[in-house]
């Protein structure tokens, strides 16, 4: 505790007339009451330490709802994302499994149409594969979410590739006179962001930088130029082309790929696939939901003929 001066006047008997007698200062300690308070404060100030302002975290990757989504992708995204891996670890001791299902121009004919099926499964090598399934997944998952099993599986296997990989090789080899081949599911990733751009321009048309007022359809050919730009030894053309068939089946010109509605109803009541197959989404999401609903001995009319409470029509409330 630190000493605080104080003034000590002389007494009255010390005093002589014509002379002046200065005050004696001391260094004395505080008054007891002023000690305690002082002790007080002190103590105040040593329990509640000042602290600088806390900082905002930043998002920290919780492994615990990575397993969780991974857990619940439908069944459709999960074969089709298993048979894009499992192609390229096969690819990895007989790399001509690479050479087979690439879409190269001067190779195509007749014979080599497995290539417009399997040109989207197909990867050059490791961080190929994982940054177009980190990207495809959960366009994949959302497309499966409102389309049903059955249609994603029926697109992706058969027009999805069929149709871009055509325009591509129509483009290349006739009127670019060019032989590049192409591989790679980043087909499927601008094929469904185009098809996303075009729904969500129906409700936000526009979305402004600056001054400037851009149509929210064109995000995805940004992100074909971008990418262009900053990745090497990716294909300009064959993105465009997956944008292009994504832009047409968004409004609606080659929905008669899919088949009718009753059609995909009678052959999943006839197979029971909600049933047999986990993580299935049914065609029709509003009777059965997202994943469907798992069979039960109990008839659905017998159980709305079931009173819900023991005294049939007693009324709650006033």
């Amino acid at each position: 505790m630190l000493p605080v001066a104080s003034c000590q006047l002389p007494d009255a008997s010390s005093l002589h007339v014509g002379v002046s007698t200065p005050p004696i200062c001391l260094l004395a300690p505080v008054h007891v009451e002023s000690r305690l308070l002082l002790n007080t404060f002190l103590l105040l100030l040593s329990s509640c330490p000042l602290r600088p302002p806390a900082m905002p975290s930043l998002p920290q990757f919780n492994p615990l709802r990575l397993r969780s989504y991974i857990f619940r992708l439908p069944l459709a995204t999960r074969l089709l994302v298993a048979a894009i891996v499992g192609l390229w670890i096969a690819a990895i001791p007989f790399p001509w499994l690479r050479e087979l299902g690439s879409l190269s121009p001067d190779k195509f004919d007749l014979t080599q149409m497995h290539r417009l099926n399997l040109f989207p499964l197909t990867h050059l090598n490791f961080f190929h594969v994982f940054f177009d399934v980190l990207a495809i997944t959960p366009l994949l998952e959302r497309f499966e979410a409102e389309f049903g099993t059955i249609v994603t599986l029926s697109l992706f296997t058969g027009p999805f590739g069929l149709l871009p990989g055509g325009l591509y090789l129509l483009l290349e080899k006739f009127i670019l006179r060019g032989n590049t081949a192409v591989m790679g599911s980043s087909v499927w990733v601008f094929l469904l962001l185009a098809s996303e751009a075009m729904k969500t321009h129906k409700a936000n048309p526009n979305f402004s930088i600056g001054p400037y007022k851009i149509p929210t359809w064109t995000t995805p050919l940004i992100l074909v130029l971008m990418t262009s730009f900053i990745i090497p030894n990716v294909s300009l053309l064959g993105h465009l082309c997956g944008a292009a068939v994504g832009y047409v089946w968004a409004t609606g010109y080659i929905k008669f790929l899919v088949p009718h509605e009753k059609i995909l109803r009678w052959v999943e009541t006839k197979l029971n696939l909600l049933g047999r197959l986990p993580h299935y989404v049914s065609v029709d999401q509003k009777t059965y939901g997202r994943y469907g609903v798992l069979p039960t001995a109990v008839p659905l009319a017998s159980v709305a003929r079931e009173p819900r409470s023991p005294d049939v029509g007693q009324r709650l409330g006033p």
